[in-house]
């Protein structure tokens, strides 16, 4: 049986802590997978959802991103994935019964993970103004209140609609459609905190913004390069994929503050070698300061210049633009300052070297390490520099890996939830819809934040996700969201956004991937897009949560009804029926998805067209792969103060906490625990176990605290600490973004450690 919901929150005075693992996966991981799912789902119905994630005829993980191969394993999921469909699939409830038992405020004293564990949500649930208790409400009355706001406004650009990247292809494709009917670009979405420097800067360099590998390449690569990534705990399955390219002769040079397990060996449980001994994966770790990596790519750049015989040339006369601009602020690189940025040494980075030169084929793959800067655009730029030199972009075996978070991101921005929409896809929809989209850019999620706080937008709809905790500097968006006259929430389960609210709230609940979305036609599938490029069918099998549920196409669908009216010729009610007639419009708007229903019946799914990897053509604005020249730059940190990085334990997927241990950093039973290198310790007289307040420095002069944090002397890198997000959000400046993207700055905090009153 399924175990009960906790009834408080657990107590996380005191944390457990261990030195860290050397071992990723393994026996326990696959104790820890079965524990987790018998809680959430009971035996039988753990044996019967998990055997159906990732696979062709099952449905997609509601985790991460990372492609499936094409001979799958009958149990192709890992352990974080399972935690995410038990999750899901959990048997506990949230009905309307828990809400008239609690308040709004007291629940908004509970910790995120005791709102997590509350299981899935039951009814649509209305706040009314003044109000402390949810209470259910009629799917047509709740979607009347959203219209009564919306009509409301002075303008439809006073209307934000955020995207979280569980949202499915269909889902997201009516959702920016109605949001432009409406007359509205503010389509803000996780991949604004997350990969929009990926995008920005390869969009710039070499067309567009996505990665350019298949998994296929990754097995034909002679080196992979994993910078500012824990695969171990974020994308799991991608340690399979390391494994096989070892396998295969690949060297691996892993670039990170932090030791982590999964880099260090993978112990594979689908094999008994793997099992017992493990893959050793890491060739070279460079343990590089936190945003230190485009000096360490530009200095690489600079000895490939001055080693003979290292560039292709061919390429680079075919293919490329501003090579000699390129070349000459490359060659002007230091070496002094390189190591004061980096922290390396030199024999390090002169053996980095040997495997780069060494190498036919190379892979750089990248996640939040390198996109969480001001400085990460340039540096992701540096790094498509050092691919291009010897030919590694349009290459088998070679390209630009950018690894997505969630299981949908990706797809949701080529299905068109972006604020600054390309000006063809706007031709597309009018082409298609008959109506004209708005111009004008829209908000992102810092400045949705800040068009909140200014009373300069008073609605604001979530398609899924958990923006008060995911977003930076959490009393001003907490406070942002308060000011909002409504708020509104598409969601499966109970989390901090929805007692954070504005005037009037409503949650709206919705299938999960693990379930049936049975429409008026028959039986429904969506499609995602993952982290490669690749299109497939998701199908849930299981029975809804609730029979109250609606598929997120069906919540677009009637709210378009209601908000649009007559004054809409989209056939909405059609789209509600059958999602298949969705994929026909997508088909005729969305390049690339050409006869998309016919394509997507094919179990494997299809591949997005990707002109870089595909033709070796750059459609970007000079017709070329664009090398740039960007001023070196690297976090300066005043003396007695750390650079300080947030991240997710293993017990962990974004927001949603699954549980207080993170195994192989050696924490358990609690989160409120500080990273800090003991060199750094000792010389700010701190002890291991003591207790700190975080307290943030930014040029506003606002005091950020984050109070309470447990010391633990780990190995990090010298002048670096790490700490959980989201407690560490509140530390993260709305105003420190990356240039260009807007990104928060939540690899670079700057902080000064206090005595906390909990020591």
């Amino acid at each position: 049986m399924a175990s009960k919901p906790p009834k408080s929150d657990p107590v996380q005075d005191a944390p457990q802590v261990a030195g860290p693992k050397h071992a990723a996966a393994g026996l326990p991981a696959i104790g820890h997978t079965l524990r987790i799912a018998q809680q959430q789902m009971g035996v039988r119905r753990t044996a019967l959802t998990l055997l159906r994630v990732n696979q062709k005829d099952g449905f997609d993980c509601p985790g991460c991103a990372w492609p499936e191969p094409e001979h799958r394993h009958a149990a192709e999921f890992c352990e974080n994935g399972a935690k995410a469909v038990a999750e899901e699939a959990t048997l506990r409830r949230v009905t309307p019964d828990f809400f008239a038992a609690h308040p709004v405020s007291g629940l908004a004293g509970r910790s995120g993970y005791w709102l997590g564990q509350q299981g899935r949500l039951t009814h649509p649930m209305y706040l009314a103004e003044g109000a402390d208790h949810y209470e259910p409400i009629a799917w047509e009355r709740a979607f009347d209140i959203v219209a009564e706001e919306l009509a409301a406004l002075g303008s439809p650009d006073e209307a934000l609609f955020y995207t979280s990247g569980r949202t499915s292809n269909e889902a997201a494709f009516l959702y920016q459609l109605f949001a432009r009917e409406l007359g509205t670009n503010n389509l803000p979405d996780c991949s604004n905190m997350c990969h929009e420097s990926s995008g920005s800067a390869l969009n710039e360099t070499i067309g567009i913004g996505k990665g350019s590998v298949l998994l296929d390449d990754l097995y034909r690569a002679d080196l992979i390069i994993v910078a500012g990534q824990n695969p171990g705990t974020n994308h799991p399955r991608m340690l399979s994929a390391l494994e096989k390219a070892k396998a295969n002769g690949a060297k691996i040079i892993t670039v990170n503050p932090l030791p982590e397990a999964g880099m260090e060996r993978f112990k594979n449980p689908q094999t008994p070698q793997g099992m017992l001994k493990g893959a050793a994966l890491t060739d070279l770790f460079l343990q590089i300061r936190l945003g230190g990596d485009q000096a360490l790519f530009r200095l690489l750049n600079k000895l490939i210049l001055d080693t003979e015989g290292a560039l292709d040339d061919t390429f680079i006369a075919e293919h490329t633009h501003g090579f000699e601009d390129f070349a000459q602020a490359a060659r002007a690189a230091d070496w002094e300052e390189t190591l004061t940025a980096t922290g390396l040494t030199r024999d390090s980075i002169d053996e980095a070297l040997k495997m780069v030169l060494a190498s036919r084929r190379t892979i750089v793959c990248w996640a939040m390490g390198l996109t969480q800067h001001k400085h990460s655009v340039p540096t992701i730029r540096e790094v498509v520099n050092f691919l291009l030199l010897r030919g590694n972009i349009g290459r088998p075996g070679a390209g630009v890996c950018p690894v997505r978070g969630h299981s949908n991101v990706q797809g949701d921005r080529t299905m068109g939830i972006f604020e600054r929409p390309a000006p063809a896809f706007l031709d597309a929809l009018e082409k298609e819809f008959g109506f004209k989209p708005p111009r004008e850019h829209g908000y992102d999620v810092v400045r949705a934040i800040r068009a909140l706080r200014d009373g300069d937008a008073k609605v604001f709809f979530a398609m899924g996700g958990n923006f008060v905790a995911a977003s930076p500097d959490t009393e001003v968006t907490e406070a942002a969201m308060r000011r909002a006259r409504l708020t509104v929430h598409v969601s499966t389960k109970l989390n901090r956004s929805h007692v954070v609210t504005g005037a009037r709230a409503l949650i709206l609940p919705t299938l999960g991937r693990t379930e049936r979305d049975l429409q008026d036609s028959g039986e429904q599938f969506v499609t995602v897009e993952d982290s490669m490029g690749m299109v497939h069918a998701s199908r849930g099998r299981l029975e809804p949560a609730s029979p109250h549920l609606l598929s997120e196409p069906a919540i677009v669908a009637r709210l378009a009804r209601r908000v649009l009216g007559e004054a809409s010729t989209t056939p909405w009610e059609e789209f509600e029926k059958d999602y298949a007639t969705i994929r026909d419009r997508v088909a005729r708007v969305i390049p690339g998805f050409q006869d998309f229903n016919a394509r997507v019946a094919d179990p494997a799914g299809f591949a997005l067209p990707h002109a870089p990897r595909d033709e070796r053509r750059f459609p970007t604005a000079t017709g070329k792969a664009n090398f740039t020249a960007a001023p070196v730059e690297h976090p300066e940190l005043p003396e007695g103060r750390l650079l300080l990085q947030t991240l997710r334990s293993h017990d962990q997927y974004n927001t949603t906490i699954y549980g207080l241990d993170d195994r192989y950093r050696g924490i358990k039973n609690g989160r409120r625990v500080v990273l800090i290198n003991p060199d750094d310790a000792r010389e700010l007289k701190i002890a291991d176990g003591s207790y700190v307040d975080l307290v943030g420095e930014w040029k506003d002069g606002v005091e950020r605290r984050a109070p309470g944090f447990r010391v633990v002397h780990y190995p990090t890198a010298r002048g670096c600490a790490a700490a959980y997000y989201p407690e560490t959000n509140v530390l993260v400046p709305l105003d420190s973004t990356a240039d260009t993207s807007n990104t928060p700055a939540s690899k670079s905090v700057v902080v000064r450690l206090e005595q906390s009153t909990a020591d």
